[in-house]
């Protein structure tokens, strides 16, 4: 092939890749994104008599920049500098998993080199969910999150099951094709295709079947979700706002709870920057809430709000943690979620999923020198403290609810140690306003629906200036909001107690490849230095 084929063929791949998440197409179009940058891998492994094996990853960097960029193009709105960090490094790291690939064809047969792209790939994705440098938002399977009835089967694999899924079948798709192409044999590609077919449709056949006789199960709890539509770049941090702000959220409050209203959700930062180590039941914004749950006994409120805790002396600080030099203590950062209720003391948790470039420094051991550059969506500077660990809400009902911040609702297997912890019901609560009217924010909603099917969990996401939205079970969207729109909604969701497989066993499919990944990394090293005694 010519060079400009070979550059056709990668930018086709690009672009396919990301059709489905900009809800242009069906997701099942990824079962033949990949084979145009197959072709081009195949290619140079042909011609690897005359090309080095380093050839292949410009070609491989290009497709894979497209279809970062064509994706997550939105990130600019709020961090131009963080958007082309993520899209050219994400780029750079499934550009290099192929050239392993390819290195692994050149040294070894061709099959091989097959199980080492579902190998490494798939490690690459789970290397993702847990790295310092995260970010799980491009893993392939959660392509299909807006077509759940196909993928319900993600209660036993989770998102990588769908990413081994749509990497199979590309493998099979192009098998079948090379053979066409360069061997004109028609009785194999004919096979090749009946296993191409069979390998796509018969999980999704049980897939649909699972969704058409999925009961609900559980408890039902009525919930009310707040939509306040609080502009972040003009107004949501704005000195002069706040208590049009907090009006905002009682007005909408007041709209729909009842006597047998359970929850009331408002969204990420709902509320202004408050002080732990004080008396937050006294707090003049937690007053007129508590007034409310004074009068419905059986009422929980859950708000985001930007918090701080200072250090006590001769306490340990952490890693995060910020100097005040006027009052000669230090004090950590967060996001978090507080609940309140009947009960005396107030739930907080603090979002442990950080994003890195705008609310944390990555590796910041060793680079904490320009940690002050980082620029936090809630209007504050450097890395944010965190939560170690996963820990629920308790209602007035004794029924336990996960509390999940923006970017955390990406990581499947963490919402599942929530879950493992007897969360009956899951609350997202998120700030989408800052990414605009863009791919960005409904994305980010599909992607609740994947955890309601891993977990069997029902989800409230309460989202400042929308999409919010009741979920159920099954990952349907039973209510929503319009988009950047004022509005509240009402609804019973049901509180599954059951433990899914996925939630048991978490990314188990990431895990094994990631051993995989490591026996066949040494194995190449090895066969390179004994081709060079």
């Amino acid at each position: 092939m010519k060079k400009y084929q070979l550059v056709l063929l990668t930018v086709l791949s690009g672009v396919l890749l990301s059709l489905p998440w900009l809800e242009l197409v069906p997701a099942w179009l990824l079962f033949g994104a990949l084979v145009p940058l197959l072709f081009v891998e195949d290619h140079f492994f042909r011609q690897r008599a005359t090309f080095p094996d380093v050839s292949f990853l410009p070609y491989a960097f290009l497709g894979f920049f497209l279809w970062n960029v064509l994706t997550c193009w939105w990130i600019a709105y709020a961090a131009p500098f963080g958007m082309v960090v993520i899209v050219v490094l994400n780029a750079l790291f499934m550009a290099v998993v192929w050239w392993l690939f390819h290195k692994m064809k050149r040294s070894f047969r061709s099959s091989l080199g097959q199980i080492s792209l579902l190998a490494f790939w798939l490690a690459f994705e789970y290397l993702h969910f847990n790295w310092d440098m995260e970010w799980p938002w491009l893993t392939l399977g959660n392509g299909f999150a807006n077509q759940v009835e196909f993928v319900q089967w993600y209660e036993y694999s989770g998102v990588l099951g769908g990413s081994l899924w749509i990497l199979a079948g590309n493998l099979i798709l192009f098998q079948g094709l090379k053979i066409l192409v360069h061997e004109h044999h028609w009785r194999a590609a004919a096979i090749y295709t009946s296993l191409f077919l069979l390998v796509v449709l018969l999980p999704m056949v049980l897939s649909i079947k699972r969704y058409a006789n999925y009961i609900e199960t559980g408890d039902a709890y009525e919930v009310v979700v707040l939509q306040p539509n609080i502009d972040p770049y003009h107004e949501k941090f704005a000195a002069g706002t706040e208590d049009r702000q907090l009006n905002t959220l009682l007005r909408l409050t007041d709209s729909l709870i009842t006597s047998a209203t359970d929850f009331v959700v408002g969204p990420e930062t709902a509320l202004q920057p408050m002080v732990e180590n004080e008396d937050l039941r006294r707090n003049p914004q937690l007053l007129p809430f508590y007034e409310r749950v004074e009068s419905y006994l059986a009422l929980n409120v859950v708000l985001g709000a930007n918090t701080r805790r200072n250090f006590e002396k001769g306490e340990r600080i952490s890693e995060t943690a910020r100097k005040d030099s006027e009052q000669n203590h230090y004090y950590d950062l967060y996001n978090s979620v507080l609940l309140l209720n009947g009960q005396s003391q107030i739930q907080i948790y603090h979002k442990s999923k950080l994003v890195s470039g705008t609310e944390k420094m990555p590796f910041s051991r060793y680079f904490s020198f320009i940690e002050k550059y980082i620029v936090d969506l809630g209007g504050t500077t450097g890395s944010l403290g965190k939560q170690d660990k996963p820990s629920n809400f308790s209602s007035v009902s004794g029924l336990k609810v996960a509390p999940i911040i923006c970017f955390e609702s990406v990581f499947g297997q963490y919402i599942g140690e929530f879950v493992a912890q007897d969360a009956g019901l899951i609350f997202i609560l998120t700030n989408d306003g800052w990414w605009k009217d863009s791919p960005g924010y409904r994305q980010l909603l599909a992607y609740a629906r994947l955890r309601a099917v891993e977990t069997r969990r029902s989800v409230a996401r309460s989202a400042n200036t929308g999409v919010s939205a009741l979920i159920n079970q099954r990952g349907d969207i039973e209510k929503s909001t319009e988009w950047w729109a004022e509005s509240a909604l009402k609804g019973e969701l049901k509180a599954n107690q059951e433990i899914t497989f996925y939630v048991q066993y978490g990314d188990f499919i990431g895990r094994v490849c990631a051993f995989v990944s490591v026996l066949l990394l040494l194995s190449l090293l090895v066969r390179t230095k004994t081709k060079h005694i």
